[in-house]
């Protein structure tokens, strides 16, 4: 690459986020785009739709650029969780590596590339033709003592990275408990999930779970709730669901409420109510649903698993750790997953579906693994979908759909979305990964990994005020994941090193590059001794303390009482459609 297609790449791409920002900032205005830029604040309530026109619409303003600026991190704490206070110290921890390695970058090794040859590559005159290998560790001679610079640059960034993650690790551990103190009661707390419980003909398995954790546990035990199989429920609430569905659309255009049957070739039938036909149907399904519902409370049958609740955080723990039986295969206990969390109908499958399940999971995924670069090679070839179409005919009709799809249906109701971690966090740790193995070889790269981050900066925390709504809180359980990647981006820089040197004709240096790799992991056991239990589970030393602490709280005998339904199947929850198609009848199950 020269340096004129770099400087013509930095224009473009400079005057493509001056436009977004511009448009950005008079769209964010709009009030039909409310929902699109704005749609927590439209929840919240907080921000309103204006239908009279204001010409101040019209006009980009920074104003969103300095309130995402001036946030602090309490402010933040408060919109979106120790979770979003963890994600956005990855990006200032990612933002102050950087700084520092760009200064050294840029000011030190910068020079050095580009004196390594003693300039005689270097066309001043003609200065955007020169390849921008004259700026990289690649155009130091080899066996030059100027290599020097960039060994001891990369011990220095080293220890300043290792230094920066202690003190992060230390910080957000500390963070984390006291989330835990200041944190109201949890039912996953309160919870354990057993399974492979052993049967016996002469009890059921609920009473056999009733009197095993009464006998172990008499102090702390609570209650339970026994997994029943509600697969043949949950398939009439999915129909029942679509049929509602149905009749709400029906309701949105009466052209189609009217349909004929009877009569030669349904021609000159007798024309129907489509809401009535269709809300008979919803109302047999629930009635169905009714009967089902009390045939699996009473003597459903019993998936040997069950939920088991506890009076206090710490006896949950104690059960949880402890093995339950002298046969380790029976009695096993986990740690329950919040409530909204739990995939019911994975319960409703047998034991050796399941283990199939598992076994066929991770055969995809490695397979998946090892053929990703061929799809990626093959796909990044290829410059657009029309490339697609014209390999690939038989896609020609997906890709229709795919364009053609709407994307918040007007069937479907309003809802906030949450910041996808799972998407966003490998992205900031590939940039850190990038700027760290690359740093020393070519640090011209690492402005523009400051200015992605800056923008990452700006840009999430103004979606943090404005768009993202916490759906589930983890006290930022995934620093660890961060942790562990940072290392991994030192031991990769290290490793190159040691082979760069090694090409320069530079022994020695590469012979004293070795320890580094060493000392870093060295570190690495050193924090996971010190800090990751805090990440695995809360001490006892905490769990205590906060037991005792709600045993003077009035609400707790309120919680015990919701920790039960808690966990009960939402397929056995009445349904409430027919109240939605003025229907009264039959809305709730025989048995509750």
């Amino acid at each position: 690459m020269i340096v004129s297609a770099l400087l013509t790449s930095v224009g473009i791409n400079t005057a493509l986020c001056v436009l977004f920002f511009t448009l950005y900032s008079i769209l964010r205005k709009q009030p039909s785009n409310y929902e699109v830029y704005v749609p927590r604040l439209l929840a919240e309530g907080t921000s309103k739709r204006r239908s009279r026109f204001n010409l101040e619409r019209l006009i980009p303003s920074p104003d969103w650029v300095a309130k995402a600026w001036r946030l602090s991190e309490e402010e933040l704490f408060s919109l979106s969780g120790l979770d979003g206070v963890v994600f956005m110290r990855t990006i200032t921890f990612s933002l102050k590596i950087f700084t520092f390695a760009g200064i050294i970058g840029i000011l030190v090794l910068l020079p050095v590339n580009c004196w390594g040859n003693h300039l005689q590559d270097f066309d001043v005159v003609d200065f955007t033709n020169n390849s921008l290998d004259l700026f990289t560790i690649s155009n130091v001679n080899s066996g030059s003592n100027w290599l020097w610079v960039h060994f001891i640059s990369v011990y220095i960034v080293t220890g300043f990275i290792c230094l920066l993650l202690y003190y992060e690790y230390k910080y957000i551990a500390s963070k984390r408990i006291s989330y835990f103190d200041s944190s109201k009661p949890q039912p996953h707390q309160f919870t354990i999930l057993v399974h492979s419980i052993p049967t016996s003909s002469s009890c059921s398995i609920s009473d056999s779970v009733e009197s095993f954790f009464q006998e172990l546990y008499p102090a702390t035990y609570l209650s339970h709730v026994i997994i029943r199989r509600t697969n043949k429920i949950r398939s009439l609430l999915i129909e029942a669901k679509n049929l509602y569905k149905r009749i709400t659309q029906l309701r949105s255009d009466p052209t189609e409420q009217k349909y004929k049957h009877g009569g030669c070739f349904g021609l000159f039938g007798r024309k129907d109510n489509l809401i009535d036909h269709y809300g008979k149907q919803l109302e047999d399904i629930q009635e169905n649903v009714r009967l089902q519902q009390s045939e699996a409370s009473l003597a459903g049958e019993e998936a040997r698993a069950a939920f088991v609740f506890f009076k206090s955080r710490y006896g949950a723990a104690t059960a949880f750790h402890m093995q339950q039986s002298v046969n380790p295969t029976q009695w096993i206990t986990e740690l329950a997953p919040e409530p909204r969390d739990v995939y019911w109908p994975f319960f409703s499958e047998s034991f050796m579906r399941r283990w199939i399940s598992k076994l066929v999971v991770i055969f995809l995924t490695t397979l998946f693994t090892i053929l990703f670069l061929i799809p990626v090679v093959i796909v990044q070839g290829l410059t657009n979908l029309s490339q697609l179409e014209i390999l690939f005919p038989f896609l020609t009709s997906i890709l229709t759909i795919l364009m053609t799809r709407p994307f918040t249906r007007p069937d479907d109701e309003f809802e906030v979305p949450s910041i996808p971690y799972h998407r966003d966090l490998p992205r900031v740790l590939f940039v850190g990964l990038l700027g760290i193995t690359y740093f020393f070889l070519a640090p011209l790269i690492l402005p523009f990994l400051l200015v992605y981050l800056c923008l990452a900066y700006i840009i999430f925390r103004n979606q943090f005020i404005n768009v993202y709504a916490p759906k589930y809180e983890t006290a930022g359980k995934f620093w660890p994941i961060v942790h562990n990647t940072m290392i991994f981006s030192l031991v990769l820089m290290h490793i190159i090193a040691v082979g760069i040197f090694a090409l320069k004709k530079l022994s020695p240096a590469s012979t004293l590059m070795l320890p580094l790799p060493v000392l870093t992991l060295l570190f690495n056991e050193y924090c996971r001794k010190r800090f990751l239990p805090i990440f695995v589970a809360y001490s006892a030393e905490s769990l205590i303390k906060k037991d005792r602490e709600d045993q003077n709280d009035a609400t707790m005998a309120e919680f015990y009482d919701k920790l039960i339904i808690a966990y009960k199947d939402p397929a056995l929850f009445p349904i409430q459609y027919l109240s939605k198609t003025n229907t009264d009848s039959l809305l709730s199950p025989f048995v509750s």
